[in-house]
């Protein structure tokens, strides 16, 4: 089962979250959520969720 843990505003946000997140080992998939705005889904399997939102939010404040 796949958890959204964060909705980039653009594409070059979420690849670059997508990076650093499987650099970690994590596994990621990114996805849009609609044509009409630019933002994009970051989904991560619901066993990861607690280690990947501390790596995110590192990500994210750095």
């Amino acid at each position: 089962m796949w958890t959204v843990i964060y909705i980039a505003p653009t594409a070059k946000v979420a690849d670059k979250i997508k990076t650093k997140l499987s650099e970690e080992g994590f596994l990621v998939q990114t996805r849009p959520i609609s044509l009409s705005k630019q933002q994009f889904e970051i989904r991560v399997p619901s066993g990861e969720l607690e280690e990947v939102q501390e790596v995110l939010n590192l990500i994210l404040h750095s």
